[in-house]
């Protein structure tokens, strides 16, 4: 075979692999993995899994399926062989779980994976089956081809992320460390998609940190009495007063190394500028992605949920709430400070959920294969870090010393709010968005 003939066979093995993406990612949609965070309720990721593991094995690869503690929380995970075994193993992880979708608020069936108007749509699409179907198609087109790549990659197809994992990484990462024996790097979701700056400048945003998850359970008692009579111990009303504290209460502003090299990289690629003394205003000219970017400029405590008595007529003796807690990294003790003094003596709380921030610098080998990748397929593209406010599996990956970044690559569409489509209506991402993806992919796993 001549080398013009080896160019176009490489360049068809590559459209294959686009167009598997797309495939994979619409009917990956279509298996429901809803994850209400209640066993009773999950609809579990077993399904999901052995589709994984069957699309893996169709092309030469041995599996491991684990269901981790719960019966259907599957999990896949395989190996691909790199040229230098010696050298630490690349872990491209990524969840099946979804979080609940009401039908009756979309245009198409949030599991109907349809694809239309140059989108696929579903829950799941942005959160991340889009990832999954991009990794998928990728791990098939280097087994199929023979691909070495240049060390060991580990591809990991886990369940339980949007419930923090205790039956998925956290799971894995405590009970089956030795599925990820060697692992020191590691790639998911939530990063490497483009936002559109000055002049039509695409910037990656690649994660380097997240905040730390803290679901907090407030319990208040009371006196239980006749709804009908004057009452001044109330739980309920006591509960609500300190929730409502809580919920308008800002906390301070904290500038982040992550944060302070993702507002520097703006400032370089746009000119703008970012006044400390009203960062707030100044983060929201960044437009839709103002609303991730905001979320990491301090701690947030929003309440999520609120339970208490069980008769219209009668004063319950106990109220309860939940909150959603974010917190910076390096801030745990002072936002715990913080609580205290803003619910007083009178409010219990609990941790239901409290995992640690990640948080790594933007540098390395791995930072530069990733934005030689991007380049490759958008040339003039510029890559920057940012801190997630959310949290992925990465939390559970970090305590076994792995290396952890956000990076599905997404070329986006300039108008797209792309952060409003995670846990939205109408979640979907552009065809063309997966098929750049996976081009990215290939390009960086073969040379990370």
């Amino acid at each position: 075979m001549t080398e013009q003939q080896h160019v176009l066979a490489a360049v068809a093995d590559t459209r294959v692999a686009e167009d598997e993406s797309v495939v994979l990612t619409s009917e990956l949609i279509r298996i429901d993995t809803t994850n209400t965070g209640d066993p009773a309720t999950v609809v579990g990721e077993r399904v999901a899994a052995e589709y994984v593991a069957e699309k893996l094995a169709e092309v030469g690869y041995e599996t491991t399926y684990v269901e981790s503690g719960g019966k259907g929380r599957g999990n896949v995970i395989a190996r691909l062989e790199g040229a230098d075994s010696s050298r630490g193993a690349l872990l491209v992880h990524g969840h099946l779980d979804v979080v609940p979708a009401d039908p009756s608020e979309w245009s198409v069936h949030p599991f109907s994976g349809a694809v239309q108007d140059d989108y696929v749509w579903g829950r799941g699409a942005v959160d991340m089956k889009d990832m999954l179907g991009m990794t998928l198609a990728t791990a098939r087109r280097f087994k199929r081809d023979g691909v070495v790549p240049p060390r060991d990659l580990i591809f990991a197809f886990l369940a339980d992320e949007e419930a923090g994992g205790d039956y998925g990484a956290q799971w894995l990462v405590e009970n089956r460390p030795e599925l990820f024996e060697g692992a020191t790097e590691a790639i998911s979701e939530v990063g490497g998609f483009s936002i559109t700056v000055k002049d039509g400048v695409r910037a990656y945003m690649i994660e380097t940190a997240e905040k730390g998850i803290a679901w907090m359970k407030l319990r208040v008692r009371g006196r239980a009495g006749h709804g009908s009579m004057v009452h001044e111990d109330n739980a309920v009303t006591k509960l609500t007063q300190a929730v409502a504290r809580l919920g308008t209460h800002k906390f301070p502003l904290v500038m982040t190394d992550s944060v302070r090299e993702f507002l520097a990289a703006i400032t370089e690629i746009t000119g703008m500028e970012f006044d400390e003394e009203d960062l707030d205003g100044s983060v929201a000219k960044l437009g839709a992605v103002a609303r991730m970017v905001g979320a990491t400029l301090r701690d947030t405590a929003n309440p999520t949920m609120l339970s208490a008595g069980y008769k219209a007529n009668v004063i319950p003796s106990v109220a309860e709430a939940v909150v959603d807690c974010r917190v910076l990294p390096g801030r745990q003790a002072a936002f715990e400070k913080e609580l205290d003094e803003i619910l007083g003596p009178d409010v219990e709380r609990e941790w239901v959920t409290n995992l640690p921030s990640v948080e790594t610098t933007f540098d390395g080998a791995l930072v530069d294969a990733m934005t030689a990748a991007v380049i490759a397929e958008d040339p003039g593209a510029k890559t920057l870090p940012y801190m997630l406010s959310g949290g992925t599996d990465a939390k559970a990956f970090h305590t076994l010393g792995i290396r952890c970044f956000g990076f599905a690559p997404l070329r986006l569409p300039a108008d797209l709010d792309f952060t409003a489509l995670f846990h939205g209506v109408d979640e979907r991402v552009p065809v063309d968005a997966l098929k750049f993806g996976t081009r990215v992919l290939d390009r960086f796993l073969r040379s990370s």
